[in-house]
């Protein structure tokens, strides 16, 4: 049942409450703003999860708003054209217009100080209009729509996070001039080729889903501390070696068969090995000799070395014999 519009409460704006300046609707399934006020010192507006199809006029006048969220209503590209001439919002920070009807990527030239835009959860199919977008940008959200190509971002020397996951990417490409990047995701797409032109700052890369077979192309990101590469058709560990603040290396899902290049990790917490083609135990001891004292967990199930154990009491003497089992939890379904 839709709430009634008269019902909303919208905080007295006192100036020495900072929380006066928050209007949170969400949730509210509202078709229009008409029966709300909007105060002019809003620095954060939330519409999330409401059914608005246009954007009220009114909201072009609050010049000290910081946060404008739209996610989760029934935006087209038609409703937010207004944005491009909202020039009283130029300070806007953060424009959130994930899970909508877009086609497109809005015109939002006129935020020279956008730090957050995310049009995740559209129906967009290029980057095409990246290019307009404030060079200040730090995180953009461009996840779950029909993305074919990387393109329009290299003037973004100021992003640290890029979310480009469940597209169709065939190809890593135009990420050099990303010097500060620290988060890549890019799971759920069709790339078959790591390539990352050298984001020697990078933390964080996800290739989930996607079509690989070589592990090889990460050896220059000496930062990095957390690489999914689950759901692919790795055949073997490699290129590695150079990683040596790895926290978290997910490998599960793919062709493996032993368990390679991982000594020099030393910072190694959770090796994810689950579902692969792994025959035999022997050799991952030593495999993961550097980081004894951090490795807190290993994930071996689904594999041979772990269907064909004959008995619990020989896993036990296994673990026994190789790590302290209160630092190890392996995981195994018999």
């Amino acid at each position: 049942m839709e709430e009634s519009v008269e019902s909303i409460a919208v905080p007295d704006h006192d100036e020495d409450d900072p929380s006066s300046t928050i209007l949170d609707l969400s949730s509210y399934q509202l078709h229009d703003l008409d029966s709300v006020e909007l105060p002019p010192t809003l620095t954060e507006l939330d519409l999330t999860a409401n059914r608005l199809s246009t954007l009220d006029p009114r909201i072009a006048n609050l010049s000290h708003l910081k946060k404008l969220s739209l996610r989760q209503n029934l935006v087209t590209d038609n409703a937010v054209l207004p944005l491009s001439s909202w020039s009283a919002l130029a300070s806007l920070e953060e424009l959130v217009l994930r899970d909508n009807q877009l086609r497109n990527i809005p015109d939002v030239s006129i935020f020279q100080k956008l730090l957050v835009f995310d049009v995740s959860f559209n129906e967009i199919s290029s980057l095409h209009g990246c290019a307009k977008v404030s060079d200040t940008l730090k995180e953009l959200y461009v996840s779950m729509n029909q993305v074919l190509k990387i393109e329009e971002i290299d003037h973004f020397h100021q992003l640290q996070i890029l979310e480009l996951g469940s597209n169709k990417l065939r190809v890593m490409e135009n990420l050099q001039s990303l010097t500060n990047l620290q988060q890549l995701w890019l799971g759920r797409n069709r790339i078959k080729v790591v390539n990352l032109c050298g984001l020697n700052c990078i933390k964080k890369i996800s290739l989930q889903s996607n079509r690989l077979t070589s592990m090889t192309g990460f050896e220059g990101c000496i930062a990095l501390e957390e690489l999914y590469l689950s759901h692919n058709g790795i055949s073997k560990m490699e290129g590695l070696s150079t990683l040596v603040n790895l926290r978290v290396l997910d490998v599960s899902s793919n062709k493996l068969t032993s368990v390679d290049d991982i000594t020099n990790l030393t910072q190694l917490e959770d090796l994810w090995l689950n579902d692969n083609q792994i025959a035999s135990l022997e050799g991952i001891a030593e495999a993961v000799v550097g980081c004894r004292e951090k490795l807190t967990t290993i994930y071996l199930e689904h594999n041979p070395c772990v269907r064909f154990l004959f008995s619990v009491t020989c896993l036990i003497h296994f673990l026994l014999e190789t790590w302290s089992i209160t630092h190890v939890v392996l995981c195994i379904i018999l």
